[in-house]
């Protein structure tokens, strides 16, 4: 089953569709105005106001106000570009990137939730999404009320030179001209040859617990799906989140969490020049994974580096870094540890879409030396490649029943459940279906949406064998059907009339 089947889901979920049944009043969201279009028809200056209406509404009355709107004929990707840019405008991505900063980085984690749901569901993790952003920005305001201030037009170099200025900007730290220098990117390059140049940064060091990487796969996504023209401010705050440096000096070079970078340069230029062309071995996987336990950042690059000079391909480090950053969660289930997690995707998704060999290298290596940085000596000693199948109670609904009620009281039956099913049933569509709508029912946390939506896109990328195991993994934080409905939910019934 390829990625595309797995991520499309049905009208038919098992679980809540009388909890939802409210959304029904709005416009159905079809896969069309969710779908990545490169040829979308690009917005005007007309976006303004609704940044403004974001802006300004008060949180207790936002939902209320875009629900008016909807009915009224606003569109999903008009509303999800307003969010995004309000965002940016509004909430700095300091002094690490992450805490109130979610609510840009979890824009396109809610949108991808909304993708692999029933048309008449997809308006509630926006509404969410919404909702995060106005406690963000109370925050923000909070904290100093950061608002991003317009670039200096004569700082902005030309097109032959914003290349080479934002490089070297980004190499020295020097934020002003990294700032200028992004505008110009944005206005002189495409999508695609920009992409590349903040790949290149996206996991340059090991700060604010892999955000960055975070941060630049799910700003690039957004911007896919609302148009290359609301590019520059986005382009202007990751080149200021990815210059967070939090205390050390990164041009020393001393701190730990710079320290893999140039050591994995030199691993990566000692690669073959085949190195992407190895067999998939799933022996290699588990040698990985003993690797990443208890290994230190240097020896887990090093034995990926290893296992690629020996004629293992990609896929199969890969599957061992998805999935032990599943298993660092499931032995200490928490916020750090959960970044292994997500983390994990971003890097993976930016190593997917570059078409630099070097970058590919460089990205592999890094995901590898990041994950011990997220290990905690806490927890249990559980191992995903010894979970073992039990077969959860009923067929069909009945089971995807059992599992759910069985997350967040019992995970360790919950996650041998989840591979008692998918043994017997190799499909977990109506699993997911059922999954995604306890996150819009249950979910209160960015990282809720996050985690899941991470889970949801890597189940596709992992080997047969390895996926199964790797969503047993994630029932250590997925929503539970015992956990208590989001309040949100109530707010949107109220509404849209439900």
């Amino acid at each position: 089953m390829n990625r595309r089947t797995f991520l499309q889901s049905g009208a038919g979920a098992l679980l809540g569709s009388s909890e939802l049944a409210f959304l029904t009043g709005l416009e159905p969201v079809s896969a069309a105005q969710v779908k990545v279009d490169p040829g979308i028809v690009r917005f005007d200056s007309g976006i303004e106001p609704l940044v403004r209406l974001l802006e300004d509404t008060p949180r207790e009355r936002l939902v209320e106000e875009i629900a008016v709107r909807i009915r009224k004929g606003l569109t999903y990707r008009e509303i999800l570009a307003a969010l995004l840019l309000a965002g940016i405008r509004n909430v700095q991505p300091r002094p690490a990137v992450g805490f109130k900063f979610h609510a840009v980085m979890v824009v396109h984690s809610a949108h991808l939730i909304a993708q692999t749901s029933p048309e008449a569901d997809r308006w509630l993790p926006l509404f969410w999404a919404l909702d995060h952003f106005k406690e963000s920005q109370a925050d923000d305001a909070r904290e100093g009320d950061w608002t991003m201030k317009a670039v200096n037009p004569s700082s902005v170099p030309a097109k032959n030179q914003a290349v080479r200025a934002f490089t070297t900007a980004m190499d020295q730290w020097d934020e002003a001209a990294a700032d200028s220098s992004a505008a110009a990117l944005a206005r002189h390059l495409t999508s695609t040859e920009a992409f590349e140049i903040f790949a290149r940064y996206a996991a340059r060091d090991m700060r604010s617990i892999g955000h960055k990487a975070i941060y630049v796969a799910n700003a690039w996504r957004t911007l896919e799906t609302i148009g290359w023209q609301h590019a520059e401010p986005v382009l202007r705050s990751l080149a200021y989140a990815l210059l967070a440096r939090e205390g050390s000096d990164p041009l020393r070079g001393d701190d730990r969490v710079d320290r893999p970078w140039p050591r994995n340069q030199s691993l990566a230029g000692r690669l073959p020049t085949n190195w992407r062309a190895g067999r998939t071995d799933s022996g290699a996987t588990v040698e990985m994974l003993a690797v990443l336990r208890n290994g230190t950042e240097n020896e887990t690059a090093d034995r990926a580096a290893d296992l690629l000079r020996r004629g293992i391909g990609p896929q199969s480090v890969w599957d061992a870094l998805m999935c032990g950053g599943g298993e660092i969660l499931m032995r200490d289930p928490g916020i750090v540890p959960l970044h292994s997690v997500t983390t994990t995707n971003a890097i993976r998704y930016i190593y997917e879409r570059s078409q630099n060999d070097e970058t590919r290298r460089l990205l592999l290596l890094q995901n590898a030396s990041f994950l011990p940085f997220l290990r905690s000596s806490r927890g249990s000693s559980a191992r995903v490649d010894q979970l073992t199948a039990t077969e959860p109670s009923g067929s069909g609904d009945q089971a995807v029943t059992a599992i759910l009620a069985a997350i967040g009281r019992d995970n360790p039956a919950a996650a041998g459940q989840v591979l008692g099913y998918l043994a017997r049933d190799a499909n977990p569509k109506a699993l997911v279906d059922a999954a995604n709508r306890l996150v819009f029912l249950k979910g209160n946390d960015s990282h809720d949406y996050k985690f899941s939506a991470a889970v949801l896109e890597d189940y596709g990328h992992l080997s047969p064998g390895w996926r199964e195991r790797y969503l047993a993994a994630s029932v250590f934080w997925l929503n539970g059907s015992g956990a208590a409905e989001n309040p949100l939910v109530q707010r949107a019934r109220r509404a849209l009339g439900g």
